[in-house]
């Protein structure tokens, strides 16, 4: 037989160099730098040249292993039985060729019964059992030697510490998946970042990395979770004599099993297990990244055996990465019907999530800088189901030098007006509200709403097919449409056209404060919009006034304030509200209150309208109150500071009793606006 070409010699020396690399970096440092879809692939291509060339295979190749090399930090532990991995499929056809492998090798056509489970996310952990008490817990760590992590195990609450009942084996090894659930994943990384401490990258990592504390307090507060998954050693014990059966015994002896498992009759059923978890993945509390099959009798596993590293009788069979490894090569800001700038990273088009993704979210200018994103940075991407991608974390290592950080821009990328930061929010935004055409249609539907200018008809149908044709640019256009134009939209005859000019039309008659409330200025509610109508008379006073005067009202401060005085302060918005008064919107001078040094008397009050008034109708009283600066919510609670009782008030009324609110009746409500000089 010719001896190995040099070439593959040396390609087998570097795979084997590489997989190790990847696995130091995966099993010790907890830091991938390589995606879970391209080692498989790395490690694939090994196989294949090893099984080309069987002379080639050394026993420190990673075919010939299980892991990497337990943390030296722990005592080691050797598992009496080795704990070995299972062998992976990607397709439809290798797990029919699996089936078919067993078929052969037990010489039957019959149909073969599996045991299904989800494939967890976390970390293969043994627990030895004596007498039904743990009395040791271990990694997986090489297959053959472990880490003892008895004392951080103990932490977990899901894991007994004394096996129920009685009939359980004097000595029994039990094999499963430590995991943090998504819930407690997410609260962990949340906490991290409120403490400036670094993140875990995903929740496999984080279930890793829990397990390795050397303190078991810090592991404790980690909300770490257990399935049991399979049998170890056993030592005189009598196990039911399928693999459900005993899963079913583990569960009465109090330990833990994923409630997805379930048995399949055949392999066609096995794949349609597949598909159902894969549909139900994004709903499951933990994580997973595929589906297992066991074979369920016990007794044919036996005969099937195992190989190397291996057993014959298990498939994993994986789920397309959701994770991958990709370039940024630009980062460009889009801006939301509301302003919002968002940034978003063009990528170097990668396979991930079963689709290809060249784009993907980066939130806000805090998170970038909170991950230190740079364009030219590799970096991990996730793309769970129907999630938008998101750039997980940075692979440092692999930065540019050429690459500095990211600046927010100063003008807005659709239609060049300022953008606003505030210091203590975490989005930018654009402040060309009634200008921007990437705002357009929402400031359009806005300014029409009821409590602006009320314009009846004007629905969000209508102003999407007004905006989409072009027919209205900015919001003054409306008052230049004509019946013959709004003919042509769907659902509008002419009958409907001639009303909707009408109610345009009708609307140019208005009030100060409806009118600032539907120039849609950030953070500006009706009530607030009221405030500044009644404070300052005019358009023309509340444009020139400063910061220091603003904030004298109530009801505004420091940030609206300063969305207040940036709006003003935007060309754009300038030209639209002149636009606005040229065609015609007009408004009576707001009523000066009598009461000067009381201007808002009711100023920061809750109020509950319930039943029905005799001498206001509820939308006038609401209308009323708000002008004294007044709140008017639904509910009744125990912040609500006066209930306006009329006719049938119902349950309201009864809930302000019982909290010992301030009722007023219909009278004392009208003294009271008497008393403000506004009725």
């Amino acid at each position: 037989m010719p001896n190995p070409p040099d070439r593959i010699i040396k390609k087998i020396v570097q795979l084997k160099k590489k997989i190790n690399e990847h696995n130091y970096h995966y099993h010790i440092l907890d830091t991938p730098i390589i995606s879970d879809a391209a080692y498989d692939k790395l490690f694939r291509e090994l196989e294949k040249l090893e099984k080309q060339y069987p002379e080639l295979i050394s026993h420190d190749s990673p075919t010939q292993r299980v892991g990497s090399a337990p943390l030296t930090s722990f005592q080691q532990v050797q598992h009496a039985l080795p704990m070995l991995s299972l062998e992976n499929a990607f397709s439809e056809k290798e797990v029919l060729a699996f089936n078919k492998r067993i078929q052969e090798r037990l010489q039957t056509q019959k149909d073969i019964e599996y045991a299904c489970e989800p494939k967890l996310d976390g970390i293969a952990v043994s627990l030895i059992y004596h007498k039904g008490q743990l009395i040791r817990a271990a990694t997986r760590g090489d297959g053959t030697l472990g880490e003892d992590i008895t004392l951080n195990i103990r932490t977990i609450l899901s894991i007994p510490l004394q096996l129920r009942g009685q009939d359980y084996p004097e000595s029994l090894e039990v094999r499963g998946e430590v995991y943090i659930p998504k819930k407690a994943f997410q609260e962990l990384n949340n906490r991290l970042k409120k403490q400036n401490e670094k993140t875990f990258v995903n929740a496999r990592n984080a279930a890793a990395g829990s397990l390795r504390q050397l303190n078991p307090k810090i592991t404790a507060q980690r909300a770490l979770a257990f399935f049991t998954h399979s049998v170890g050693q056993m030592k005189e014990a009598k196990l039911a004599g399928t693999h459900t059966a005993i899963l079913k015994q583990f569960k009465q002896w109090g330990l833990p099993r994923c409630p997805q498992t379930q048995t399949a009759k055949n392999i066609a059923a096995c794949l349609a297990y597949y598909h159902k978890i894969q549909k139900e993945r994004a709903t499951l509390p933990y994580e997973i990244d595929g589906v297992v099959y066991k074979v369920n009798s016990i007794s044919l596993q036996k005969q099937l055996g195992f190989v190397s590293r291996a057993p014959r009788w298990a498939l994993a069979h994986k789920f397309p990465a959701q994770e991958e490894f990709t370039q940024i090569l630009a980062i460009e800001f889009q801006v939301g019907r509301t302003g919002a700038l968002t940034p978003v990273a063009r990528l170097q088009p990668v396979f991930v999530g079963g689709a290809t993704i060249s784009n993907a979210t980066l939130h806000n200018m805090e998170e970038i800088k909170r991950k230190d994103i740079r364009i030219g940075d590799t970096v991990i991407i996730r793309r769970a189901g129907d999630v938008i991608p998101e750039v997980v974390s940075v692979v440092k290592e692999k930065r540019p030098a050429s690459t500095h950080p990211l600046k927010l821009p100063k003008h807005c990328p659709v239609c060049g007006s300022d953008i606003i930061k505030i210091e203590t929010e975490a989005i930018a935004r654009c402040s060309g509200v009634l200008f921007c055409p990437a705002q357009r249609k929402e400031a359009i539907k806005h300014f029409a709403s009821r409590k602006a200018m009320n314009i009846e008809g004007l629905g969000d149908k209508i102003v999407n097919q007004l905006v989409d044709t072009n027919l209205v640019k900015e919001v003054s256009n409306l008052y230049h449409l004509t019946p013959e134009q709004l003919v042509d939209l769907e659902h509008l005859g002419k009958k409907s056209a001639s009303k909707l000019c009408h109610a345009i039309q009708a609307s140019k008659k208005t009030t100060l404060g409806r009118f600032l409330y539907g120039l849609g200025i950030r953070d500006v509610g009706i009530t607030t919009a009221l405030n500044l109508a009644q404070y300052f008379q005019s358009l023309k006073s509340l444009m020139a006034a400063d910061k220091e005067t603003l904030l004298a009202i109530p009801d505004i401060g420091p940030i609206v304030a300063a969305h207040i005085k940036k709006f003003f302060g935007e060309t754009h918005n300038l030209q639209a509200i002149k636009n606005l008064l040229v065609v015609g919107i007009t408004w009576p001078k707001p009523t000066p209150l009598h009461n000067q040094q009381h201007p808002f008397l009711l100023a920061g009050k809750s109020f509950v309208l319930t039943g029905g008034l005799s001498e206001l109708s509820r939308e006038q009283a609401t209308t009323l109150l708000q002008e004294l600066g007044a709140k008017v919510t639904s509910s009744v609670s125990k912040k609500t500071d006066y209930v306006i009782a009329g006719k049938d008030p119902g349950s309201k009324l009864t809930r302000a009793q019982e909290l010992g609110l301030t009722v007023l009746t219909e009278n004392k409500f009208l003294a009271l606006l008497k008393k403000a000089n506004l009725s």
